[in-house]
């Protein structure tokens, strides 16, 4: 009987839970993924579990504690298993925490319907994979019109299955698809504003700047877990992009059209050569990991449209997910130092008569 009145619950996923939990009592019901699960003592020596739940678009903590009748059920939650949380939900001391809530394992049916995302979030991003190929259509240097095209081509399932980040910004299955469009956006207007720079490079090196984490932060293809591998734990993103640069490369230079490159200017090495140094520079200093620092306009460009966007996408999750300690004051968040403050609105004017 619990379990039926469970069902009828509405629906929603944790970034719909962030916004209304603590603003009514009534109960909801989330489809998630286990990402994992850790056991550890309280100052006490009192065992719990912390559970790692995730699904397309956010990520949330579930401490069980061994008070909690859900104890043993949460001691058998196996890695990447599929459940539903069902009850009342909180913003406590711990993050959003449930209570009184039930659990059992998702349908087989429950489980593909999960795995397709949030309907707005899979249209979103969609829309700005189609975006990022038009972007790269339009690119006028045939060299890294292909090269961008070989990219896609090869890699554009993995592409979409890429977060930009394990945390701070676009930290969600697809999300290197949001980041790389509106980086694209932006490099293309910058570019509109300071004519010097090379608007085919700038494309270029957004799509290939991360393009590293298509292996350092690559999501399972059938969950929204994001696996740990020994390749990219040893070598990072960066190195990882100039080497997958530097191979698609050599495989370009085969094609029959490579012929009619030869006497193009600027030469194709050097052309090589700067995309690399995007990719290498886009960090901005040697301490957050750059092994060169900026040393062309698209490099620092580039860097500071990476940055933009990042830092643009972590206060958007702060207005939406944080903590207001007072009118239009938000709680700081990581990695950010300090309170943030709401943006003031734009003016509304009175229609003209």
């Amino acid at each position: 009987m619990e379990d039926a009145i469970s069902n009828d619950l509405d629906l929603i996923t944790i970034t719909q839970l962030r916004q209304v939990a603590n603003q009514a009592a009534q109960p909801y019901r989330l489809h998630l993924q286990v990402e994992s699960r850790i056991e550890k003592t309280t100052s006490s020596g009192s065992p719990f579990f912390e559970v790692k739940l995730v699904d397309a678009g956010d990520s949330l903590v579930w401490r069980v504690f061994d008070n909690n009748p859900l104890f043993h059920d949460a001691a058998k939650l196996a890695r990447n298993a599929f459940i539903q949380l069902a009850g009342q939900w909180v913003d406590g001391k711990y993050g959003l925490e449930p209570r009184q809530v039930q659990m059992r394992s998702l349908s087989e049916e429950e489980t593909m319907t999960l795995l397709l995302g949030d309907p707005d979030l899979a249209a979103r991003q969609k829309a700005d994979f189609a975006e990022i190929e038009a972007f790269v259509d339009s690119i006028r240097d045939p060299r890294l019109l292909k090269l961008c095209l070989l990219l896609l081509e090869r890699y554009g399932e993995r592409f979409r299955r890429t977060g930009a980040a394990r945390r701070n910004h676009h930290a969600r299955r697809g999300g290197l698809v949001e980041h790389v469009a509106q980086m694209m956006r932006c490099a293309v207007a910058v570019a509109g504003v300071y004519p010097h720079l090379n608007r085919d490079l700038m494309i270029a090196g957004v799509l290939f700047h991360d393009c590293g984490k298509l292996w350092e932060n690559v999501y399972a293809e059938s969950g929204f877990t994001m696996p740990y591998n020994l390749t990219a734990e040893m070598l990072g993103h960066i190195p990882l992009g100039l080497e997958l640069v530097n191979k698609l490369w050599r495989d370009l230079l085969e094609l029959p059209e490579a012929a009619d490159w030869i006497t193009l200017e600027p030469a194709s090495e050097t052309v090589r050569l700067h995309l690399l140094h995007l990719i290498a520079a886009h960090h901005g200093t040697h301490e957050f990991g750059s092994p060169v620092l900026p040393k062309t306009p698209e490099a620092i460009a580039l860097h500071h449209v990476d940055n933009i966007d990042a830092k643009l996408e972590m206060f958007r999750r702060a207005y939406e997910t944080g903590k207001e300690l007072g009118t239009g004051i938000i709680e700081k968040f990581v990695p950010w130092p300090v309170n943030i403050v709401a943006p003031l609105p734009q003016v509304q004017l009175p229609p003209a008569e």
